[in-house]
């Protein structure tokens, strides 16, 4: 249906993708995975016929395939209710406009084979995308996700983080293409929006390419798994989900590395005896020169023979070592890794922050569908003692982040009370990274916040990949990415005893992730942690669960 044929990108000098060869077939399941810049984006963006390829090309069987590219980023225009939204991310706006300048040019007279034609093939489009009922499947759509009906006439930009993760969901859920693109669809969707998407994506007629860092996510949903080489820039393709995927990753890089030491060992071998033999057969040459055997006719023959024996060896081992330079195998690839650690600081108070029959509203009543609606989270009653390190859990929109904010000091009380304990030192990750989401440049953002300044900033930069040509930025012109590495670097640097993570795995790769994990398993300070990535709230130790929902909130040991 859908193929990449030796697609090359550069952007400027710099290879972003080299002669990547894919197959997309109906029905087929195909994970992109690869470290975050590699091009993945990149290639999907081709596959949807967003961007040109600088080399190959992409061919569509039959040409009237439709193909929808989901991008990770919200990308609702200013003012742009729901509705609009929706109908412009399943392409029926686009379909819809095409029909009524087809049906205007009908309309006024122009009524040959050539416009009815192509109106008619506009309909067909039209109805294949679904525009004929989006109204009605989108009603039943938001209900099943979760969003009132009343939300359609909502700009998107005055949906909350929850809701605004739910109408992404939607978009997808009510496509209609032959082939889906899904760029990091699992970002901000909570259990319940995770395992309506993984059914969509298995019970689903046609085909999926979905790039994602959710490990969980991957196995459940596909059979092949694309690997955009870091080294080469190349595709490699396996088969299996991610489990497999890793595994034969790791085997193949096991075998790499046995095969480049063998050749090493062997290549140093050879290098070392042809050294020796060419002294050798120097020393004797002039050994010979200097003490002639009394002239005797034989004696110098015997010499001349082992001289020229020992030549030989020489030129034995030299083609030896020429053959197997025509069969040199490469060094396997080091790829950048970021190291990432916590220092816990200076203990603090024994009761780390404390809740009392506190309550938050936020939102106001009056009957304004634009304005958003009252949530009330509470009354709580929570403590956190170090060095405790707690869960946060439960679906979006029930009130995590209003917790945080709550406990942090970041949200005002309505009543009760909050204590934050002396000598605590906190450091946070919101889930929107808003830290580095303003017109500052990076380097002073972080400057500000750790005390660091000019080298040694941009040296620790530098460690999480944001180099010479990041810290200059404004912070909102960093990738999502970036700007959750530049808070890490910040969290990193400041040695706080307390550490509250909002969705931290959000837009990192899998190697991140991995070293995340690892830091976080180290960190001896207390830790709050919301996430609904399954394999990092199973990795990291947790001693309390904290479920939140409908601003109700519950807890259990683990």
């Amino acid at each position: 249906m859908l193929s990449a044929v030796c697609v090359s990108r550069w952007h400027g000098t710099q290879v972003v993708l080299d002669d990547v060869s894919v197959s997309v077939g109906p029905r087929s399941r195909l994970g992109v995975v690869g470290p975050n810049g590699i091009g993945k984006s990149t290639l999907l963006r081709i596959l949807g016929g967003l961007e040109e390829p600088d080399g190959g090309r992409v061919e569509r069987s039959p040409a009237s395939v439709t193909v929808g590219y989901l991008p990770q980023e919200p990308d609702a225009g200013e003012g742009e209710t729901l509705r609009a939204y929706l109908s412009r991310r399943t392409r029926v706006a686009e379909a819809s406009a095409a029909l009524d300048r087809l049906g205007d040019r009908l309309a006024g007279g122009e009524v040959d084979e050539v416009v009815i034609g192509a109106h008619a093939d506009a309909l067909e489009s039209f109805m294949a995308l679904g525009g004929g009922d989006l109204d009605s499947r989108a009603g039943v759509v938001l209900a099943d996700v979760g969003l009132p009906a009343d939300r359609l006439d909502v700009p998107v930009g005055a949906l909350s983080g929850g809701q605004a993760a739910r109408a992404a969901l939607a978009a997808i859920l009510l496509a209609r293409f032959d082939v889906f693109l899904l760029d990091e669809p699992t970002n901000d969707l909570d259990f319940a929006g995770l395992d309506r998407l993984e059914r969509f994506c298995s019970s689903l007629p046609g085909a999926v390419v979905v790039v994602s860092h959710d490990r969980a996510f991957l196995d459940r949903t596909v059979t092949r798994v694309l690997e955009i080489d870091e080294s080469s820039h190349r595709g490699v393709e396996y088969a299996g989900g991610w489990t497999e995927w890793s595994r034969a990753r790791a085997l193949a890089r096991e075998q790499q590395e046995a095969d480049y030491e063998q050749y090493a060992t062997l290549r140093g071998d050879l290098a070392g005896r042809l050294r020796t033999q060419r002294s050798w057969a120097v020393t004797g040459v002039a050994k010979g020169k200097r003490n002639p055997k009394d002239h005797d006719k034989a004696q110098q023959g015997f010499f001349t023979n082992r001289t020229e024996k020992q030549a030989a060896k020489v030129r034995i081992t030299e083609q030896r070592l020429a053959r197997l330079e025509t069969e040199a195998v490469d060094k396997p690839f080091d790829p950048w890794e970021l190291r990432l650690s916590f220092a816990g600081g200076t203990r603090g108070s024994e009761v780390v922050a404390r809740l009392e029959d506190a309550v938050v509203d936020r939102g106001r009543s009056g009957g304004v569908a634009e304005e958003p609606r009252p949530f009330r989270l509470g009354p709580v009653d929570l403590e956190l003692r170090w060095p405790d390190r707690v869960g946060v859990v439960g679906p979006n929109g029930g009130g995590k982040s209003t917790l945080l904010g709550a406990l942090l000091g970041e949200l005002p009380l309505s009543s009760g009370r909050r204590l934050l304990g002396p000598g605590i030192v906190v450091g946070s990750m919101d889930q929107r990274r808003h830290r580095y989401g303003g017109a500052e440049p990076v380097l002073s953002t972080f400057a500000a916040a750790t005390s660091l300044e000019g080298a040694q900033a941009r040296t620790l930069l530098a460690k999480f990949s944001l180099g010479a040509d990041h810290v200059l930025r404004a912070g909102r012109d960093l990738s999502p990415g970036e700007r959750s590495r530049a808070i890490l670097a910040t969290l990193m640097a400041q040695g706080v005893n307390c550490l509250v993570l909002d969705e931290p795995t959000n837009h990192l790769d899998v190697p991140a992730i991995e070293q995340l994990e690892d830091a976080l398993d180290a960190y001896d300070g207390s830790l709050v942690l919301v996430s609904h990535d399954r394999r990092l709230l199973e990795s990291v130790r947790l001693t309390r669960t904290v479920r939140v929902e409908a601003g109700r909130v519950t807890e259990s040991s683990t």
